[in-house]
């Protein structure tokens, strides 16, 4: 059995389901899915996703980003995420397995990282390697040997991360190791979005809090995430007034309301150029999805 295959059929087994699924791994969570999906906005946190089959398109502001089994995606930042598995069936689901960053980990593998990338992006694509695979693999495999966790976890854990480290996505690994690189600068500002993103906030506000000039942050931000960062707090806000109105069954103006608006028809365009449709009747088609499933 190859090395992708191999881990191909330990998420199928440790997934059990389509869905998203934490494991007992620190960490570590695998995701299936056995048809493709609708684009979903959720909230990637810093983590790499290594696919073992099918496909899946993570669009990030105005960048998509393809991955799959030749190619694995690294999120550096918090970061809202509209993806869609675009390639998937019954007799070959998607499957992936996510692996999420401990910083403090990755400070102790890179002690007094310096290097400052101009440009970092908050998201990136490379090429995936066996030995990439492989490692993800023997991680995977300590499920079935619960009791050899706590030792060789923390062991595997590392040589991913050091297989990160070496390859062409190393640049943005250091970035998130150290905390005054320009990533974690714009980090700080994205955990105050989202955790604020229902009060008014200036720009220089936020640029106060990472640490830069108005003009180097808001230049900064943008190209870190591919996005301003009103058009960040957008997202937040309409990520939480989808869940609102699907999971907490609020009306389009409750919800509106609730995430920080005072204009239910500026919410409602929003929620039209984002999701293409009016929340009612994105609501409706959700629900109606879930019903079926």
């Amino acid at each position: 059995m190859d090395t992708v295959t191999d881990l191909a059929a330990l998420i199928d087994r440790h997934a059990g389901a389509d869905g998203n699924f934490d494991t007992i791994l620190p960490r570590v969570g695998v995701i299936r899915s056995s048809s493709q999906t609708e684009p979903v906005h959720t909230l990637y946190k810093p983590s790499c996703c290594i696919v073992a089959q099918g496909r899946k398109r993570a669009t990030i502001g105005e960048t998509s980003h393809l991955y799959d089994p030749a190619h694995y995606l690294v999120v550096g930042v918090d970061l809202p995420v509209i993806g869609a598995v675009t390639e998937a069936s019954a007799d070959a689901p998607y499957l992936c397995v996510r692996i999420e960053f401990d910083r403090g980990i990755l400070s102790e593998m890179l002690p007094g990282s310096t290097r400052h990338d101009d440009n970092p992006a908050a998201a990136r694509v490379s090429a995936t390697t066996p030995q990439l695979i492989d490692a993800a693999a023997r991680l995977l495999r300590l499920l079935d040997t619960p009791e050899d966790i706590p030792v060789l976890a923390p062991l595997v854990e590392r040589e991913i991360l050091h297989r990160l480290i070496s390859g062409p996505q190393g640049g943005m690994i250091r970035q998130i190791a150290n905390g005054e690189s320009r990533l974690n600068q714009i980090g700080r500002a994205v955990d105050f979005v989202c955790r604020n993103f229902d009060t008014p906030f200036a720009i220089e506000a936020l640029a106060e809090i990472a640490g830069m000039s108005s003009s180097s942050f808001y230049e900064h931000f943008r190209a870190a995430m591919a996005m301003s960062p009103l058009q960040f707090r957008t997202q937040i806000r309409l990520q939480e007034a989808r869940r609102l109105m699907v999971v907490e069954g609020l009306t389009a103006a409750e919800a509106g309301f609730r995430v920080g608006y005072d204009s239910p028809s500026q919410f409602s365009r929003d929620y039209v150029r984002v999701h293409q449709e009016t929340p009612r009747r994105d609501v409706a088609r959700m629900r109606e999805a879930a019903g079926a499933n």
